[in-house]
């Protein structure tokens, strides 16, 4: 998902819009966000700090030639299908919304990228914190996953993380929204200690930046951090 809205004031109407499902329906508010087209984190494309990331030297991130990859919260897709479309990876983006699910798929089907290549990726409906795959993931990437969720939920968050990426793998974030005291959500204000005290002393930062290309209300809200798994 790709949260950088909040600016415009028919974006802050649907951002409304979306926090009353879910408090009206729970994690079902999300399907009913996707029903009613209230997609406010919806930009359209692969986010750039992800394409940095993904061309970083290997003696920042040293990803295996071949490997799996995981996108929680991973709405249309566009993320997900560019990691498959750039590296030989099995790549599963995983959303509570089924509708998203079938967006995304939709989005692999017919997007330039997933037509130049035969693309090992697939999307999963369902609960990341109930998610128990056969295999564990060389890196996840996160970016509006952790300021989806509620923040009494943050401590699961860590925990399944710590569950899901392999010793000397990788977990990409991409904090945001930087926003310091603010109340409510989603998106929900996240700061840099959020994501420490919940993965625990298990990881090493390997990165904290400022992405190269931040645009429009991301700028001053938004840094690309990387932790390996020891």
């Amino acid at each position: 998902m790709v949260m950088d809205a909040l600016a415009k004031p028919n974006e802050n109407e649907t951002v409304l819009k979306v926090r009353q499902f879910i408090a009206e329906r729970g994690a079902d508010g999300w399907d009913k966000a996707w029903e009613e087209d209230a997609l406010f984190w919806d930009n359209g494309y692969e986010q750039k700090a992800l394409v940095e990331a993904l061309e970083l030297d290997s003696s920042v991130m040293n990803l295996p030639p071949k490997g799996r990859a995981l996108v929680p919260g991973c709405g249309r897709g566009y993320d997900a299908v560019y990691i498959a479309h750039k590296l030989p990876y099995t790549t599963i983006g995983m959303d509570l919304s089924p509708k998203a699910c079938v967006a995304a798929q939709q989005y692999a089907d017919s997007s330039p990228l997933g037509k130049q290549n035969k693309l090992d990726l697939s999307f999963v409906a369902g609960d990341f914190f109930t998610y128990n795959p056969e295999e564990k993931f060389d890196f996840i990437y996160d970016y509006t996953f952790f300021c989806a969720i509620p923040p009494a939920l943050r401590p699961d968050w860590g925990k399944k993380m710590n569950e899901l990426v392999k010793p000397g793998g990788y977990l990409i974030t991409l904090a945001f929204p930087l926003d310091g005291d603010r109340p409510g959500g989603p998106p929900y204000s996240v700061n840099l200690p959020a994501y420490v005290a919940v993965l625990g002393s298990d990881w090493e930062k390997v990165l904290d930046k400022i992405p190269n290309e931040v645009i429009g209300t991301s700028v001053g809200r938004m840094r690309l951090v990387i932790y390996k798994k020891l």
